[in-house]
C-alpha cells in the first residue's frame, strides 16, 4: 500500500519524515477516530457515583450522555467542511485542544447542569478526528488500498473503547469520577503533541474548497440528496446501532440484569472489541481478493447469525455470563467487516468534497446515536430479550438499506 503521487498534496517534502509518518498514520487515525467513542465509555462505571455527588437523578446522568451525542452530531455536520477549507492537520489541532479544555471543564463541575455544558463541548469538537481521519484516507488511498488501510484503523480503534471502561472503572474505583476527566484531559494532551509532530497534511492548498454560504449549501444540498450515499450511511448507523445499544445500555445491562461490579465492564467491551479487530482483521485481508460487495454480504451473514443466535439464547435461558455477551463478538466481527467497504461507497460519489461527505455521513451516525441513547436504549435496555430484538431489528433495517444501495449501484430501480 503505497500513497498517492506527491502531486496531490498527500505527503509533505522530506523522505526520513515521510517514511515515519506514513508508518504512524494508521495509529494516529485510529486514536483520532477513538477519542468519542473513548469519551463515552471511560465515564460510564462512573454513573452512580455522579447521580448521588451531584444529587442528580439516573436519566438526568443519562442526559450527559444525550446531549454529548447531540452536540457530536451537530458539529459533524462541520468538521468536514472546514477542514476541506483550511486543511485537515489545522483543524485537528485546533478540536483536541478544545476537546482538552472541555475535559477539564468537566472535573470542576458541581452541578448536573455544569456536565451537560461541558459534555456538549466535548461533543462540539470530539468528532472532528473521525470526521477528517476518514477524508484523509480518501485523501491518500483509492480501492482495495483504501479498505486495507480503513480496516487497520478500525482494527487499532476498536483496542479503546474495550480498554476504557476498564480504565474508567479503575480510575472510579480508586480516585472517583473526577479523575476520569482529568485522565481525558491528560490523554487528549498527549495526542496533540503527537498529531502536532507526526500528522501531515493531506489536503494540497489547490484542492481547498471555498465556505461560501452559496456554495456550502448546494454541496450539502448535493450530498443529503444522493440515494447512494444516503443509503450506504443508513446501513453504517443502523449496523453499528444494532450493537451501541448495548454499550448506551451498558451500567444497566452489566451491573444490573448480569450482577456485575463497576470493574466488570471488560465482560461487555472485551468479547464486543475482540469481534472488531477479527472482522476488520478480515476486511483488510479480504481486500483486493473479492469485491467490495461480497465483503459486504459475508459481514451481514455474520451479524445476522450472531443476532440470531442472540434472540435464540435470551429465549431460552436466563442472562448470565458468557452466553449473554458471547453474540456481541460475532456481532462485531461482521459489523467491522463491512463498515470499512460501506464507508467508502458512501465517500465514493463525491471525490472533490472528501471532507464534507465525511461529515455528513458521520452526523448521520451519530445522530441515529443520539436518537438510540436518547428513546431506544432506554426503551429496551428493561431486559436482556428486549434488547436483543432491538438488536435484531436495527441490523434488518440496515440490511435493507444496504440492499437498496446494491441495486441502484448496478442500475436497477
Amino acid at each position: 500500500m503505497s500513497p498517492k503521487p506527491s502531486n496531490t498534496g498527500a505527503l509533505p517534502v522530506g523522505e526520513h519524515k515521510t517514511r515515519r509518518q506514513t508508518r504512524s498514520l494508521p495509529l494516529l487515525l485510529a486514536s483520532l477516530s477513538a477519542l468519542g467513542p473513548f469519551s463515552i465509555d471511560t465515564y460510564l462505571p462512573s454513573f452512580h457515583e455522579i447521580a448521588e455527588k451531584l444529587n442528580a437523578t439516573p436519566l438526568e446522568v443519562q442526559q450527559t450522555l444525550s446531549v454529548y451525542l447531540l452536540a457530536f452530531a451537530a458539529m459533524t455536520l462541520w468538521h468536514g467542511a472546514i477542514s476541506d477549507r483550511f486543511g485537515r492537520r489545522k483543524v485537528i489541532l485546533v478540536a483536541l485542544g478544545l476537546f482538552a479544555f472541555a475535559s477539564a471543564g468537566c472535573t470542576l463541575a458541581t452541578r448536573i447542569e455544569h456536565l451537560w455544558f461541558w459534555r456538549a463541548m466535548q461533543g462540539i469538537t470530539a468528532g472532528a478526528g473521525m470526521v477528517i481521519s476518514r477524508a484523509i484516507v480518501r485523501d491518500l488511498y483509492d480501492g482495495s488500498a483504501a479498505q486495507r488501510l480503513m480496516s487497520q484503523i478500525t482494527m487499532m480503534f476498536a483496542l479503546a473503547p474495550a480498554v476504557a471502561p476498564v480504565i474508567g472503572g479503575w480510575l472510579q474505583t480508586l480516585f472517583g469520577w473526577r479523575a476520569i476527566f482529568t485522565f481525558l484531559a491528560v490523554a487528549t494532551a498527549g495526542l496533540w503533541l503527537a498529531c502536532w509532530k507526526l500528522l501531515p497534511e493531506t489536503l494540497a492548498p489547490e484542492k481547498r474548497q471555498s465556505l461560501r454560504p452559496g456554495y456550502l449549501a448546494a454541496t450539502y444540498r448535493k450530498v443529503v440528496s444522493s440515494p447512494p450515499f444516503l443509503l450506504a450511511s443508513a446501513a453504517v448507523s443502523l449496523n453499528f446501532a444494532g450493537f451501541f445499544l448495548y454499550v448506551l445500555s451498558a451500567p444497566v445491562f452489566l451491573m444490573t440484569h448480569l450482577g456485575l461490579p463497576e470493574t466488570g465492564f471488560l465482560w461487555l467491551f472485551g468479547p464486543a472489541m475482540g469481534g472488531m479487530i477479527i472482522g476488520s482483521g478480515l476486511s483488510g485481508r479480504l481486500a483486493g481478493r473479492i469485491s467490495l460487495t461480497r465483503t459486504i454480504w459475508l459481514g451481514y451473514a455474520v451479524m445476522a447469525s450472531a443476532a440470531a443466535a442472540n434472540l435464540a439464547l435470551n429465549l431460552s435461558l436466563p442472562p448470565g455470563l458468557p452466553w449473554s455477551v458471547m453474540p456481541l463478538l460475532v456481532y462485531t466481527l461482521g459489523m467491522s467487516m463491512a463498515m470499512p467497504c460501506l464507508t467508502i461507497f458512501a465517500l465514493d460519489p463525491f471525490p472533490v468534497q472528501r471532507g464534507l461527505a465525511a461529515s455528513c455521513q458521520t452526523f448521520i451516525q451519530s445522530g441515529f446515536n443520539s436518537l438510540t441513547a436518547a428513546l431506544i436504549a432506554p426503551a429496551l435496555w428493561g431486559s436482556t430479550l428486549t434488547m436483543s430484538y432491538g438488536m435484531a431489528g436495527l441490523l434488518l433495517t440496515g440490511g435493507l438499506a444496504a440492499l437498496l444501495h446494491n441495486r441502484l449501484r448496478q442500475g436497477r430501480p
